[in-house]
């Protein structure tokens, strides 16, 4: 199954209020795997599809991390990038726009990419929010409305 959606469609997946039955603490709980540490966690909605907050560092290069939240249908096992929170490891492109950037980014799942035969995440803006991965794992959460356990002012987000 190939995703599409509107724009309108991606803004109430993030505006969508998601509570996940955990804590923070859940969703860093790595392993390690091909020279990365990964996480993964779901947040089941009523009508059986979910929202995936994956995490993922390099371990050699602590600018190489994203946290993605994705959206995926009931019975798929292919889920729609709606957002990704990339560190500064490597230059990003905005094909259609012709920028070019090297910082932190944050990619937004668009109608206009997935029209133009490209990943729907591939449009990206440079961020100076975050700095590490719990940065951007905390502006997720607060960017696509993620409500867990505990307030996201935790240990988790203290220097």
């Amino acid at each position: 199954m190939n995703y599409y959606f509107t724009d309108e469609e991606i803004q109430n997946l993030v505006t969508e209020e998601k509570h996940f039955v955990g804590s923070i603490d859940d969703m860093l709980n790595f392993k390690e795997s091909n020279g990365h540490k990964r996480s993964s966690v779901e947040i089941k909605r009523p009508d059986g599809s979910l929202f995936i907050i994956k995490l993922r560092q390099n371990l050699n290069n602590v600018n190489d991390f994203s946290a993605i939240l994705a959206f995926q249908e009931r019975g798929c096992n292919k889920s729609f990038k709606i957002r990704r929170y990339n560190g500064k490891s490597h230059e990003h492109s905005n094909k259609i726009e012709g920028d070019k950037f090297y910082t932190f980014h944050i990619h937004k799942a668009t109608q206009r990419y997935q029209d133009a035969g490209r990943k729907e995440e591939s449009f990206a803006e440079a961020t100076d929010r975050y700095s590490d991965l719990r940065g951007a794992l905390k502006c997720l959460l607060k960017d696509c409305n993620v409500k867990t356990k505990l307030n996201p002012q935790t240990s988790l987000f203290s220097e």
